[in-house]
Formats: structure tokens, sequence, C-alpha cells
């Protein structure tokens, strides 16, 4: 579990810095915003990183195994990305910068996949949903560096000195590729290129078959698409239902990430007993009925003037959609490592983990044009009944009573 806690750690710094601290450094200098919104772009190799992720199955480096080497390699790159890229002046060599981002977005997305496959490798299945919960809610601590600590000293410290102070929180990642132990799974190296690229999608469909191999593609596009499609606008629709940047700031900062953490926690402590199956179903009743919060709060309309019930509405809401995502990522996340081959982890599980990407990335990006068309009420209605279909598919997925369904 210790070692979960620093795989979600090193994971999460670097995409947390993308998000929060990069915008706020080219703001800081001056970037108009047109060009800040034009980065969202550099977080691509997060959704396409399975077409690489078949090197890291069938070569290994020289040095500490095939996991560990990768590892360190692309933990060393992220570390050095950063602190070089706080170096650079936004205004004066723009192209450097833009160029930087993307190579620590592809060296991220590349620790993602050793490190996604090296824990796939590590847990026993009886330890697969507290140890993706574990790594989950460090993934989620790891955003209080870029997009607080590091704010906090950019006020005081000059840009390159914050960079390097960030970069240096991957040296527990750095030290886990030195310490810990390369998993027995590594006998399973397939034995060419060709065979780490075909090999694991013919292993899965001939594991499943067709048809359900099928389902379960269907079921990791599905399970979480009403939930993220229903918070992708989540600060336009507060601002429009009269609350202020105060009141969001503090309300959602703090009733959205404790929450979340606590659902992640519980979730994994939960599947102990549950199993993965059983908890796929409770917790995804969670992460829908939250979003009738959304609904209640835009059938309500906007506020003329906010006061201490209406906050406290907006936390509960918040909170309560926040519980069911850590509760509902816990289950889904341990599904996803469970339905990979301990011969194929890298391939199979970036492939999932991209399918999984594609409704946060392309789908949501029709949110505002849905609200422009239907209002607010519903369109979280809409998010509702596109949660539906999800929920339906573990019907065959992950039936109830079937605890051990689609292990290896």
């Amino acid at each position: 579990m210790l070692i979960c806690v620093v795989t979600g750690f090193t994971s999460g710094l670097p995409l947390f810095l993308i998000f929060n601290l990069l915008p706020a450094w080219l703001k800081t200098e001056g970037i108009d915003l047109k060009i800040i919104g034009a980065f969202a772009l550099i977080q691509f190799p997060y959704t396409w990183k399975f077409l690489w992720a078949p090197f890291l199955d069938r070569y290994r480096l020289p040095v500490l195994g095939r996991r560990r080497g990768w590892m360190l390699l692309a933990a060393a790159g992220v570390l050095l990305a950063i602190g070089t890229l706080g170096e650079r002046s936004p205004r004066d060599d723009l192209g450097a910068v833009i160029g930087l981002s993307v190579t620590l977005a592809f060296l991220s997305a590349t620790l993602d996949i050793v490190l996604d496959a090296y824990r796939r490798e590590l847990l026993p299945e009886y330890e697969l949903g507290l140890g993706n919960a574990v790594h989950v809610n460090a993934y989620k601590v790891a955003g209080l560096v870029p997009g607080s600590l590091s704010l906090i000293l950019a006020e005081t410290l000059p840009w390159d000195l914050v960079f390097w102070i960030t970069a240096a929180f991957m040296a527990p990642g750095l030290a886990m590729a030195l310490l810990v132990r390369e998993p027995t799974a590594d006998s399973h190296v397939p034995r060419t290129l060709r065979d780490a690229v075909v090999e694991p999608f013919r292993e899965f469909v001939g594991r499943r078959g067709w048809g359900s191999a099928l389902l379960i593609v269907a079921f990791i596009f599905l399970y979480k698409l009403g939930d993220s499609l229903c918070t992708s606008l989540a600060t336009p629709f507060y601002l429009e239902m009269g609350y202020s940047k105060l009141d969001i700031g503090l309300v959602a900062k703090h009733a959205g990430l404790w929450p979340s953490v606590a659902g992640g926690l519980l979730g994994g402590l939960w599947m102990l007993r549950l199993g993965i199956n059983r908890a796929l179903w409770v917790f995804g009743f969670v992460q829908w009925a939250a979003i009738l919060g959304f609904a209640l709060l835009a059938w309500l309309g906007p506020r003329a003037a906010v006061d201490a019930g209406d906050r406290l509405l907006l936390a509960l809401v918040i909170g309560t959609e926040a519980l069911g995502v850590g509760l509902g990522t816990a289950a889904f996340v341990a599904f996803i490592a469970r339905a990979t081959h301990p011969a194929y982890t890298a391939t199979q599980f970036a492939l999932f983990t991209s399918l999984a990407a594609v409704p946060r990335t392309f789908i949501n990006a029709a949110a505002g044009w849905m609200v422009e068309q239907l209002g607010w009420p519903t369109f979280f209605v809409l998010c509702t009944i596109l949660a539906a279909p999800g929920m339906a598919l573990l019907v065959r997925v992950a039936p109830w009573r079937e605890s051990n369904s689609d292990v290896n």
C-alpha cells in the first residue's frame, strides 16, 4: 500500500502541474488567454499513450528490469522537464515552452503506463481494490503541490526556483524505482515487438470472446460518462446560479477534495468485503444518484443573494458528487486492472484507461452546446440518463453473484 501511495503521487504531480501551475504561470507572464487555452492540446499523449505502450511491454533497459528501468528513466525525465520548463520565458521563447510542455506530457503519460503496469503486477487479486483506491487518492493529493504550494511559493520566489522545487517532489518516485523489487510477471515478456502490439488484443478477445470483449469495452467507455459530462462545466454552472468566485473557491475546494479522498479510501476498504463486482454496483448507484444534486440546484434556479443555507446546499451537492466519484473511481480502476493480463499489462492498461478518457476529452467538448440548447435542468437530466447504459452493462460484465468475473 505504501508503494501505491508513491505511484499515485508520482503519477499525479506532472498532470496537475499541466492543469494548474502551467496556466497560472503563463497568465502571470502576460500570455494571451487564447494561447493559454490552446495549451490544453498538450494533454493528447494521455489519450494516445496505448500507441507506445507495447514498447514498454517488449523492451527492457539494461538496468533495474523491465518495469523499474522505464520507471526510473521516465520519472527522471519528468523531473528534468519540469525544472527546465521554469527556466524559459513564455514571452521571449514561447516555442521552447510549448516544446518542453509537450515533452513533459509525453514523459508523464509514459510514466503512467509503467506505473499502472507495475501496480497491476504487484497487487494480488484481493488487494486490487484497496491498492488502486490508495493510488487514486494519492494521485489527487499530489494536486495540492502544483495547485496550491507552488502558487503560494510563486508569491515570493522567482518562477524558475518554484519549478525546480516542484520538480523535487518527483524524488520519491525515483527512490521507489531504485528500492522496490521487480515484479515476477517480468517472465511474461513478449518475444517480439509484433507480439507486444498484436498479442494484447488477441489475448483479450481470445480470453473473453468477441461478444464479451466488446461489452467490456463499451462498459469502460460508458460507466463514467454521465458523471464526467455532469461536472465538465461545473464552475460556469455555479457562477450562473449566483455563487461568487469566493464561494466556489472556498466551498468547492474543500467540499470536493476531501470527500473524494474519503470515498476512494472507503471504497478500497469496502471492496475487500464486497468484491469488485458488487462494489461497481453499489458505488455506481451512489455516483449515479449524485448527479441529481446538480439537477436540484438547477431547478431551484439562480440566487438573488447567496446566504449560509445556499452555501451549505452547494457543499452538500459537491461533497456528495465527490464522494460518489471517489467510490466509483476506486471500483472502476480496480475493474480495469483486473481485466488486464500479466503478459501485456502496460498495453492493455494503457488502452483501457485511454478509452475511459475519451468522454472527458471529446464528448465533454459538446457540453456547452448542450446547455445552450437544453438549459441546465434538462442537461443534468440528460447526464442522469446517459449514466444508465453503463450501469445496465454491469449485468453482463460484472454480475452481482459472481465475485471473480473476468479474473485472469
